[in-house]
């Protein structure tokens, strides 16, 4: 059992541009799905000189919505937490309607899927005008962005730390409403790991996340992700000892509990965690088959 309890209560309408805080306001795309949940949140951080976080997918009503909510305002930064479809690629039309600069950790490398494609495919077109490292800072009046390095859903996902509030926008790392998927070859489950281990050495307050609902006192919820990976490794690596070879076998087996339109996405994460077991010498691969060691 691990004490990981999801909060689904969401109830917000796409376009409007709600404020969460003293310094933060949010817009809801209208793009729900089983995987972005109500849709992805941007965030407008500051006041007359402002930042946005994650502008969303190419949706005219959304960068009509976006630009109506800071009209009168200029817009200095567009940050990116990951080039997903659902989060980066609106930010050309975004910088061009407002003469912002992109800033992220970079562009990935890994090549268009085959396999499943989600609503988080990945935007290969997305390369920021600014690259940022773990610790660079943006800021602008009364407002301070951190950057915070946290691979493992994607290589190039980042976080943004408000100083000034103690708020983290949390990208697809940590979600109140469900949990990441990590979806190979760009998402990697031993960074994942790490990335959330680096979570519980900070003090932020609340987390902004790219889908679903703010999430105070946070620190509780990233102890139950990484109890509930650690819960669902263990049970993959038993799964394997028992005779099981292929991940569909595995996924009907331990993600019994889960919604079927979501296995698709339960055997990405199955094969990152697969992957992690092998790195660590739990399990072992062999002409593509995963075996017990």
């Amino acid at each position: 059992m691990t004490d990981l309890q999801f909060d689904r209560n969401f109830d917000v309408t796409p376009g409007n541009a709600d404020r969460v805080s003293p310094l933060v306001r949010r817009v809801l795309v209208n793009n729900p799905s089983p995987y972005t949940f109500k849709g992805t949140n941007s965030y407008i951080v500051g006041s007359g000189q402002v930042a946005v976080i994650d502008p969303g997918p190419d949706d005219d009503a959304h960068l009509a919505a976006l630009l109506d909510a800071v009209k009168g305002e200029t817009v200095t930064h567009i940050l990116v937490t990951h080039s997903h479809a659902d989060h980066s690629p609106l930010a050309k039309r975004l910088m061009a309607a407002t003469g912002a600069i992109t800033l992220a950790f970079g562009a990935v490398e890994a090549p268009p899927s085959s396999g499943l494609r989600l609503d988080a495919s990945i935007d290969h077109d997305f390369v920021p005008d600014q690259r940022l490292v773990d610790g660079d800072a943006v800021s602008g009046p009364g407002w301070t962005l951190e950057a915070l390095f946290t691979p493992g859903h994607m290589s190039n996902h980042m976080c943004f730390a408000l100083k000034e509030e103690q708020a983290l926008f949390a990208g697809d790392h940590v979600m109140a409403w469900a949990t990441s998927v990590i979806a190979p070859p760009d998402g990697d489950m031993g960074q994942y790991f790490a990335s959330l281990r680096k979570l519980l050495d900070r003090d932020d307050q609340v987390y902004h996340p790219g889908h679903g609902p703010s999430k105070r006192d946070p620190l509780p919820l990233v102890r139950g992700y990484l109890a509930h990976r650690r819960m669902r490794e263990e049970a993959i690596r038993a799964r394997v000892a028992q005779g099981a070879r292929s991940v569909g076998e595995i996924v009907a087996s331990i993600y019994a509990d889960v919604d079927p339109k979501l296995h698709g996405a339960a055997a990405l994460s199955t094969t990152a965690h697969l992957d992690h077991l092998v790195e660590q010498g739990k399990l072992r691969k062999v002409d593509g088959i995963y075996e017990a060691t």
